[in-house]
C-alpha cells in the first residue's frame, strides 16, 4: 500500500487515483493478507490433496493445488479490483442480473448438475471446472436483498421485508432440493441479520429463529446425510473420521506448529485443502497462526461496522453489513467445524480454502463491499487547498 501511495497524489483525478484515495485500504489490505497466507496454506495442503485425490506417490514438488490457486488469485484479484471500481448504481445493478442468472442456474442444477458426495447436485460442469451456483448467487443475493429492504427506510408501508422473505424462501427451497443445509443456514442468517437491521421487530425474529430450528429438525429427520452427521457429531460413535483426523492435526501442531512441510497428519485428513485448511494451518503453523487468521477475519468485520456508522445510505448500510456477516460467519463455520464444535458443513475458509467459483464469489463480494463503502472524504480534503487559493 506505501507503494502505491507514492504512485498517486490525492489530488489524483484519473480513474485509478480517484479509486486508490476512497476505497477502503485497511479493510483490502486485510484480505490481500488472507490471500497470502491462502497461497502459503494450499503449498502446505497441497501433497496431502494430491495423495488423497490420486492414491498414487507423491513428493513435496507437486504442488498442483498451489498452482491452481495461484491461477484463481490472479483472476479473482483483477475481478475483485474491478467490481470494487463500479459505481453503486452499477453495483446493484450487477446484483440484480446476478441474482437472476444464479436463481436459473440452481433451478437447472436437478437437470445439468453434477452429482457428488451424499447424492448431492450442487455443482455444473462448465469447460471442464465445477462450478457451483450457490457460491455465486450468495454475494448477489446479498445485495440485491438490502436494495428491497432500502425501500422501507423511505415509506414503511412498503412490504419490503416479506417481499426480500419470499426471494429468500425461493432460494431456500432450491437449496434443499440439492440439497444443501450449511448454505441455506448461512443465507437465512445473513438476511435476519439484514431484516433485523431494516426494522425487523424483536417478535417476528423470535419466530424466524424458530421456524429456523424447526427447519433443521426436520432435515435431521428427513435427510439421511444430515441424520448421520449430527448423530456422529452428538455421540460420537460412527464413522467420525474427518472431526478426528481434524483434530489430530491441530494437536500435533500444538502453539507453534510442526513447521512448513513437516506436518503428518494432514496425509489423513480429508479434504486438506479445502474444508479442513484450518486443520493445515493448526499443524504446520500452529494454534498462534490458527488465532492470528480467527483475529484477522473479526477485524474485518469489526472495520465495515465502524465504517457504517457514519454512513446516511440505508443501502449501503444493510448491503455491506450483509457482505461482511457473509465472510465472518462463513469463516467462523468452517473454523468451528475444524475444532469439532459443529458438524462438517463443506464450506470454505473464505480467501484461504483452495477453490474456483467459491474464490471467485468471495472477490466478486468483496469487490461490492469496497465499491459500497467507497468515500469522497480524501478527494473533498484534496480539494481544500484549492477551494482555498481560488477563494483569495
Amino acid at each position: 500500500m506505501r507503494a502505491l501511495r507514492t504512485m498517486f497524489s490525492r489530488g489524483d483525478r484519473t480513474i485509478l487515483g480517484r479509486w486508490f484515495w476512497t476505497i477502503d485500504r485497511p479493510l483490502l489490505g486485510m484480505v490481500l493478507l488472507l490471500m497470502g497466507i491462502g497461497l502459503i496454506a494450499v503449498a502446505a495442503a497441497s501433497p496431502a490433496a494430491s495423495q488423497r485425490l490420486s492414491g498414487a506417490n507423491y513428493t513435496y514438488a507437486d504442488l498442483y493445488f498451489l498452482k491452481r490457486q495461484v491461477i484463481w488469485v490472479a483472476i479473482g484479484l483483477p475481478v475483485l479490483i474491478a467490481v470494487s471500481m463500479l459505481p453503486k448504481l452499477w453495483t446493484r445493478r450487477l446484483a440484480l442480473l446476478g441474482t437472476a442468472g444464479g436463481l436459473a442456474a440452481l433451478a437447472a442444477l436437478p437437470f445439468l448438475g453434477d452429482e457428488g458426495t451424499n447424492g448431492a447436485v450442487r455443482w455444473i460442469i462448465i469447460g471442464g471446472s465445477q462450478v457451483q451456483p450457490s457460491e455465486l448467487l450468495k454475494p448477489m443475493f446479498i445485495v440485491t436483498t438490502a436494495w428491497l429492504l432500502a425501500f422501507r427506510f423511505d415509506d414503511p408501508k412498503v412490504p419490503a421485508i416479506p417481499a426480500s422473505g419470499l426471494l429468500l424462501v425461493l432460494i431456500v427451497a432450491l437449496l434443499m432440493i440439492q440439497p444443501d443445509l450449511g448454505q441455506t443456514v448461512l443465507v437465512s442468517s445473513i438476511w435476519v441479520a439484514q431484516a433485523f437491521i431494516a426494522g425487523l421487530s424483536a417478535t417476528l425474529l423470535a419466530i424466524l429463529i424458530a421456524i429456523g430450528a424447526v427447519g433443521i429438525l426436520m432435515a435431521y429427520l428427513f435427510v439421511p446425510h444430515v441424520t448421520s452427521r449430527i448423530d456422529r457429531f452428538i455421540t460420537g460413535e460412527g464413522d467420525n473420521f474427518q472431526a478426528e483426523r481434524s483434530i489430530d492435526a491441530i494437536r500435533s501442531g500444538g502453539l507453534f506448529g510442526t513447521g512448513p512441510g513437516e506436518g503428518q497428519a494432514k496425509f489423513s485428513l480429508p479434504e486438506p485443502h479445502t474444508d479442513y485448511i484450518f486443520a493445515v494451518i493448526g499443524e504446520e503453523f500452529g494454534m498462534i497462526a490458527c488465532l492470528f487468521v480467527a483475529i484477522l477475519f473479526l477485524a474485518i468485520v469489526v472495520r465495515v461496522i465502524t465504517q457504517l456508522f457514519d454512513e446516511d445510505d440505508p443501502f449501503v448500510t444493510v448491503a455491506a453489513a450483509g457482505l461482511a456477516a457473509q465472510i465472518g460467519l462463513q469463516a467462523f463455520i468452517n473454523m468451528i467445524v475444524a475444532l469439532d464444535l459443529l458438524p462438517s458443513k463443506g464450506m470454505t475458509l473464505p480467501f484461504i480454502s483452495h477453490g474456483g467459483s467459491s474464490f471467485l464469489a468471495l472477490c466478486i463480494g468483496t469487490g461490492m463491499l469496497l465499491s459500497l463503502t467507497r468515500r469522497s472524504r480524501f478527494l473533498t480534503r484534496a480539494a481544500e487547498p484549492e477551494m482555498r487559493l481560488g477563494a483569495t
